[in-house]
């Protein structure tokens, strides 16, 4: 099933894929691939803006598994996603595309603030918009940071890249039966508990009738396939 007609797109990208081949950090050689994906999605004259996650570099869940208090872990993790966000916006402007970070936390020596009406201004610009640090606080993800800037930017859909290419009724890495859906509903997913994005973003997206389709972002190329319509993908929306 294709997409809606879209203008406006949130790209959300797991910080798993800005490590490429590596097992931590950041490979600038394959956040440049990324970057080029990015770029020839807004060529077809999309507005663009991404949130990336800080798995590759810290997780605060798992640091507070490991007796970190979990207040701290959280506010590292979003430490982490700036740090992957000025990665991706150094790596699209290499390639001439114009890019704004804006931080939930503010840090006015390394990115701007986040401010709505700014961002909206930046996308109708042309320029690409980083949103990172999540929402500022923690005990959220930055799924539910990427459902939250999609809503208040009206975004058209919320595109989640992963390490898979759409939604599964159980983990395709463990059972190779696995079924992967074309579509479901949000009312499913949560009814399922499938691991799509947490529940409170799953939500979200629900309450604001904002389509997530979920697809590899490992396949070159994907990001533009995708939007086309065509690929392999799982849409995530509301019951026909």
């Amino acid at each position: 099933m294709a997409l809606p007609e879209i203008k406006r797109v949130l790209l959300k990208l797991s910080g798993e894929v800005l490590m490429g081949e590596q097992e931590y950090g950041i490979d600038p050689a394959y956040v440049a691939r990324l970057a080029e994906e990015v770029k020839a999605a807004q060529e077809t004259g999309l507005q663009v803006c991404l949130v990336i996650g800080g798995g590759n570099i810290f997780r605060g869940v798992a640091g507070a598994a490991r007796g970190l208090d979990r207040t701290t872990g959280d506010y590292m993790g979003m430490l982490a996603t700036v740090m992957n966000a000025l990665a991706m916006q150094d790596a699209l402007e290499q390639q001439g595309v114009p890019t704004r970070v804006q931080s939930a936390i503010p840090m006015s020596s390394v990115c701007e603030p986040y401010i709505r009406r700014r961002a909206e201004r930046h996308l109708e610009k042309g320029r690409i918009v980083i949103f990172a640090a999540g929402t500022g606080n923690p005990f959220f993800t930055t799924d539910t940071g990427a459902a939250l800037r999609a809503a208040e930017m009206n975004c058209d859909a919320l595109l989640k890249g992963t390490s898979v290419d759409g939604v599964y009724d159980s983990d395709p890495k463990y059972n190779p039966d696995a079924t992967r859906f074309d579509t479901i509903s949000y009312d499913q997913v949560l009814s399922a508990n499938l691991k799509v994005m947490d529940a409170t973003a799953v939500a979200l997206c629900r309450e604001n009738d904002i389509p997530i389709v979920v697809f590899s972002i490992r396949e070159k190329g994907n990001v533009a396939t995708v939007l086309s319509g065509k690929g392999t993908q799982t849409i995530v929306q509301k019951e026909a």
